[in-house]
């Protein structure tokens, strides 16, 4: 049996330090043969950084994955292409910089394919159709892995269920982001596939989906700008822990939670 950990969106600063801290424990503690981690907001709370990045797999991350803030950072499109274990959304358009999936070697030799797709509704980059992508994804690499993680970042709950149903007993885990807030759904559909609509995000709880309280209120309440600084209190950890059997699929998940406070 295999031992899977998917991390929601590190956010900032306070998600960083806390997962290049703790995941060494966490990976002895758990017997993790994968960590995958959504980086795409670990730059500022803004996209993410090529320092960053390698940090983030100095630390035990296996394989980091990005969303609709890849672009962020300024000189990233240029980085991205010399940036090991990462991989950008499969679905954006082919021209764009960066490998569109991943496939990491555990200790033993097994395989595990990693991507992310772009939901569609309510989200701005120009994608491709996240399920045709995904189809195709799994169709071409057959027989390149052992299992499939398919990470949806989206914010419709329903295209991220739709997926997940769409890919039952094809995927060994599907799994959300981007809301930053997980989700109690935790489970393995009737095909195999273990599922989570969001993973959460890796950081500062005390705040507004990462960001200090105050300015997002102010945001709401009169509607003019404001910086949105990241947040710094009550800090943890959201995912999901997943068991792989022989035959690549799921045969258990949990949600994961590591709070600051609880160590």
């Amino acid at each position: 049996m295999k031992q899977l950990l998917f991390l929601g969106d590190i956010v900032g600063a306070p998600g960083r330090n806390v997962l290049q801290r703790e995941l060494g424990a966490l990976r002895e503690s758990l017997g993790l043969d994968w960590v995958v981690v959504n980086g795409e907001n670990s730059a500022g709370g803004s996209g993410i950084t090529r320092s960053i990045a390698a940090d983030l797999t100095r630390a035990g991350v296996d394989v980091v994955t990005l969303g609709d803030h890849t672009w962020d950072q300024r000189g990233f499109d240029s980085d991205i292409t010399a940036t090991p274990k990462l991989c950008r959304p499969a679905n954006l358009p082919k021209q764009c910089p960066g490998e569109p999936w991943f496939i990491s070697t555990s200790a033993d030799g097994a395989r595990l394919l990693v991507f992310t797709v772009l939901g569609r509704q309510f989200m701005t980059p120009k994608t491709d159709c996240p399920f045709e992508t995904s189809d195709r994804i799994l169709r071409d690499l057959q027989g390149q892995y052992d299992y499939a993680l398919v990470e949806i970042h989206a914010e419709a709950t329903s295209e991220k269920v739709a997926l997940g149903w769409y890919l039952d007993g094809r995927a060994s885990l599907v799994v959300g982001t981007h809301t930053h807030v997980a989700t109690a759904d935790t489970r393995v559909l009737p095909r195999g596939t273990a599922y989570q609509t969001d993973a959460g995000m890796c950081g500062p709880h005390e705040g507004i989906i990462g960001r200090e309280i105050a300015p997002v209120l102010g945001r709401f309440l009169d509607g003019m700008p404001r910086r949105l600084p990241v947040a710094e209190g009550d800090v943890r950890l959201n995912g999901c822990l997943v068991q792989l059997g022989e035959d690549g699929l799921a045969c258990g998940a949990n949600r994961f939670e590591w709070c600051e406070q609880e160590g």
